[in-house]
């Protein structure tokens, strides 16, 4: 045997002799061109003419491979032009999906930022109570009113909720103020005029953090709602969310 033999290996053993048995059958069945012209002279047709059907058979069985290549070569193009688009659109779902969550959080850290304004304001109230009780023990309305503010804000979990509370903490504010300014004694005190300072301040701060809510908000809004982010934002569940206004000084939601 000599060294540069090939040794096949046994597992394909079976493999090799199937496909050789195949081809074999195939050059059995099959004819030479010599045995088709033999063939042909019995049936008085040249030889010449025999030669060029085969050429052409040849031909046309070429042409036939060749477009069955070219077919599967434009399947294999369009299936892999369909895999990258894709996978350009599902990074696009989660590039789109993870703005959506980014903005979203912005909003919601914003309106923290205001709650704790509000919560400033509304943990002002008992020093309003304590004041007006020290100068008018027979104001109770108004003692009821501020306490009751009070309660209804820190009760609230909802932004409905937590909306009607502020109403009602500015109101018992307005009273205190309205209260104030036919009281001189009330509005002359030091301790009046401290938490006016404070008021004032919280005011001035919630505005800013209304200001900054909003715009957190404005820009939410926006990246849902443009095409064709909206056609995800709304499988994906992300609604507007609502922006907070300022009337006389007081805020509510539009």
């Amino acid at each position: 045997m000599s060294k540069s033999e090939v040794r096949v290996p046994e597992k394909i053993a079976p493999e090799v002799f199937a496909l050789a048995s195949r081809y074999y059958a195939d050059y059995r069945q099959g004819y030479s061109e010599s045995d088709l012209i033999k063939a042909g002279s019995e049936a008085d047709i040249p030889p010449e003419f025999i030669h060029k059907a085969i050429q052409e058979i040849q031909a046309q069985n070429l042409q036939k491979l060749e477009k069955e290549q070219r077919v599967r070569t434009q399947w294999n193009l369009l299936l892999k032009l369909g895999i990258g688009v894709l996978s350009i659109i599902i990074l696009w779902i989660i590039w789109t999906y993870n703005s959506f969550t980014s903005s979203s959080v912005r909003v919601e850290v914003a309106w923290a930022q205001v709650e704790n304004q509000l919560q400033r304001r509304a943990d002002l109230l008992p020093n309003l109570v304590r004041l007006t009780q020290s100068y008018v023990n027979h104001e109770r309305s108004l003692v009821t009113s501020l306490i009751q503010a009070r309660e209804s804000y820190l009760k609230a979990a909802t932004f409905n909720e937590k909306a009607v509370a502020i109403a009602k903490v500015n109101l018992a504010i307005e009273q205190f103020n309205d209260y104030a300014n036919i009281h001189p004694e009330l509005k002359s005190s030091h301790l009046f005029i401290n938490l006016q300072y404070e008021i004032a301040g919280t005011e001035n701060r919630l505005a800013v953090e209304r200001m900054r809510y909003n715009q957190a908000v404005a820009d939410y809004n926006q990246i849902i709602q443009t095409f064709p982010n909206s056609l995800l934002s709304k499988s994906l569940n992300f609604q507007n969310k609502p922006f907070f206004k300022a009337v006389n000084s007081s805020f509510s939601p539009i």
